[in-house]
C-alpha cells in the first residue's frame, strides 16, 4: 500500500512560498494565466501551448488531499502496518543487491543505507507502486486548489523546465497525487536540483533507475542538511521519576544532560549531539532520542508520525533491535481528537486545522494542559485530559 499518497506534508526542500499566490476561479481562466506567466518567464508560446495542451482538472487528486485518515493512528499501529516483516526482508536484500550504489551515497553524501532504504518501502514498496496520477493534471489541480497553492505553483513551471529538456511529459509522465515522481518520489524542482545520473546513461530517470533514484535522493538528503556519520534516533530507556516536560521536539539538550537525567540507551552509546527526548505515545510507551539529522526528515515530509517511522524503521535495517513497545495508556478516537483539538482551539491554541491528527501544534497545545493540570506532560492525550477539559 503507498502511503505516500496519503501524506499531510509533502516534501517541502525545493519550494520556496510565494505570498498572494492566485488560485481559484474557473479551471481554464486559471491555465490561461499560467500559460501567460510560463511566456513572460521566457518560455516560447509553442511550448506553454504544447504543455498546457491536455491539461484536466483531477478530482482524484483532490479527494486523495483530502484523505488523511491514516495519520489518526497512533504510532504503534501506524509503525507496525507500515514495518512488516516482507518489507524488513526486503530492505535487507535490497541492500545487499545495491551496496555499491549505498557506498556511492554513503561517500559522496553521507547518507547511510538504511535511512533510504526506508524511504524506498514506505514511498512505493522498492519501486513497485509509484502511483498512477498524471503529474500535470495533479500539480495544476493542486496549485488551483487554494489550500496550498504557493506550493504546488512552482512546480507547474519545474515540470515546464523538465519537459523542455525531455525529461517530462505532460500526458505520460505519472506518479502521487501530490506530483512526486519516482522510487523515492521527488517533486519536479528537487529533481532539477538534485536529480543525479547514477548509472551513468546520460539521463536522470526516477522511475527505472534504482541508481538514478536512490543517488537522487541522497543528494537531495544533504542539500536539506544531512551531516555525514551522525544518527538521527536512538532508542532509550527513562527512568519513571523524569519530568515529562522535557520530552518533545522543542527541547534540546546534549546527550550527557539526558545520561545525567537517567536516560540510557537500549543499545551501543549515546552520541555526542543534542537531542530531543520523543515519546511517540507517551511515557509509557517506546522512548527515542532524536539527534539533528532527525529534523532533516521533517524538510522531506512534514507528518509527525510518519517520520519517527521512517526513522525507527531506518534504524532497525542498520540492525537495531525491536522497540520496546510498553504499555501506552490508552488514546484517543479520531472524533475524540477533533474534539480535544476544538477544546484546545476554545482556550486559545492554535492547533492547525481540526483533522484528529495528533500534529506539532496539537501536541505542545497538550502538553501545556497536562502541565497545568499536573498531570505527566508526555504531550500523548488520554480520554482522561479530555474529560478534564
Amino acid at each position: 500500500m503507498r502511503f505516500a499518497l496519503t501524506l499531510a506534508g509533502i516534501c517541502l526542500s525545493a519550494t520556496t512560498a510565494l505570498a498572494n499566490v492566485p488560485c481559484g476561479g474557473s479551471f481554464s481562466g486559471f491555465v490561461n494565466d499560467l500559460k501567460q506567466e510560463a511566456i513572460s518567464k521566457g518560455h516560447s508560446r509553442k511550448t506553454v501551448n504544447n504543455f498546457f495542451a491536455n491539461v484536466t482538472q483531477d478530482q482524484a487528486t483532490l479527494k486523495a488531499d483530502r484523505a488523511q485518515g491514516v495519520f489518526q493512528k497512533p504510532f504503534l499501529e501506524f509503525s507496525q502496518r507500515l514495518i512488516s516483516s516482507n518489507r524488513f526482508n526486503v530492505g535487507k536484500s535490497k541492500a545487499q543487491q545495491h551496496a555499491n550504489t549505498f557506498a556511492r551515497i554513503e561517500q559522496n553524501y553521507g547518507v547511510s543505507p538504511g535511512v533510504l532504504l526506508a524511504f524506498w518501502a514506505f514511498e512505493t514498496d522498492f519501486g513497485g507502486f509509484q502511483g498512477n496520477f498524471n503529474t500535470l493534471n495533479s500539480l495544476v489541480t493542486l496549485s488551483h486548489d487554494c489550500r496550498r497553492p504557493e506550493l504546488f505553483r512552482p512546480q507547474v513551471f519545474a515540470a515546464l523546465e523538465l519537459y523542455e529538456s525531455g525529461d517530462f511529459s505532460p500526458t505520460k509522465t505519472t506518479g502521487a497525487w501530490a506530483g512526486e515522481i519516482g522510487m523515492v518520489q521527488m517533486l519536479p524542482e528537487d529533481i532539477i536540483v538534485n536529480g543525479v545520473d547514477g548509472d551513468g546513461d546520460g539521463k536522470v530517470r526516477l522511475k527505472t533507475s534504482a541508481t538514478d533514484a536512490l543517488m537522487s535522493g541522497g543528494k537531495m538528503l544533504q542539500h536539506l542538511g544531512w551531516q555525514k556519520g551522525q544518527p538521527w534516533l536512538q532508542e532509550v530507556t527513562v527512568p519513571s521519576n523524569m519530568d515529562w516536560s522535557l520530552s518533545g521536539l522543542g527541547t534540546k539538550m546534549p546527550s550527557r544532560d539526558w545520561a545525567n537525567m537517567g536516560v540510557k540507551p537500549r543499545q551501543g552509546k549515546l552520541a555526542n549531539l543534542p537531542a530531543s527526548l520523543v515519546l511517540p505515545q507517551g511515557h509509557k510507551g517506546p522512548a527515542f532520542l532524536a539527534y539533528p539529522n532527525f529534523d532533516v526528515y521533517f524538510e522531506w515530509n512534514q507528518s509527525f508520525i510518519y517520520v519517527t517511522t521512517a526513522a525507527y524503521f531506518a534504524t532497525r535495517l542498520e540492525g537495531a533491535a525491536p522497540y520496546n513497545a510498553g504499555n501506552p495508556d490508552t488514546g484517543l478516537s479520531g472524533q475524540q481528537m477533533k474534539q480535544l483539538q476544538r477544546k484546545l482551539q476554545s482556550k486559545g491554541y492554535d492547533v492547525g486545522k481540526v483533522d484528529g491528527i495528533l500534529g506539532a501544534k496539537t501536541r505542545d497545545a497538550v502538553q501545556s494542559e497536562q502541565k497545568r493540570l499536573g498531570l505527566p506532560a508526555d504531550a500523548w492525550p488520554t480520554p482522561a485530559l479530555l474529560n478534564r477539559l
